[in-house]
This record gives C-alpha cells, structure tokens and sequence, in this order.
C-alpha cells in the first residue's frame, strides 16, 4: 500500500495515480516525499531501506544503505508481498545536534 501525501488515500502498489486528489504517486506518496527531504537535507549522509523480517525476496535483495541519489523508489518493483511494499526509509545522519 501506498499512501498520497497530499490526500492520505491509500492506494495498491501498482496506482500511479492516486485516486483521491489525482496527484502522481511517484512523486506526491509519503515515501517519495520522505526520500526528497532526506535528499536536500545536509545532514542526512546515506539513506538506509528498511525492510520487514517477513518481507519478500524482491525487498529483501534491496536491504542496506544506499548514497542519496541511488536509493531506490518505494514501492519496490516486484514486491510479492500479499499486503504491498512495506519497505520505508531511514536517514543515516551526518550529525544528531545542531
């Protein structure tokens, strides 16, 4: 499932377009959102792919940390899993206080 960050509809994984405001999923969902602050945010080194002890294979194989620019777009492609992507990102940060 995949959330839209302007409507919060929750729509399948394969919707690209979200069926409460129409806005593109790839780059109005909560993860895409997430993923942008965390690439403009010089504090944040790396981004890390967190992914469920359940998960399936396709989002098992993308587990880990990953530079800015090449961590990969959420919801993973191929992901078999019966509830959808559950796959998030967390930033690796730079520095904690300011």
């Amino acid at each position: 499932m995949q959330t839209c960050s302007r409507c919060f509809t929750q729509s399948p994984d394969p919707v690209l377009i979200c069926p409460g405001c129409g806005a593109e999923l790839r780059e109005f969902s909560t993860t895409a959102v997430a993923l942008k602050k965390f690439q403009e945010n010089p504090r944040v080194l790396r981004v890390q792919l967190i992914v469920s002890h359940d998960a399936c294979p396709a989002c098992q194989q993308l587990r880990g940390a990953y530079e800015k620019g090449q961590a990969p777009a959420l919801p993973v492609e191929g992901c078999s899993h019966p509830q959808g992507c559950r796959c998030f990102y967390e930033p690796i940060l730079d520095e904690i206080y300011p």
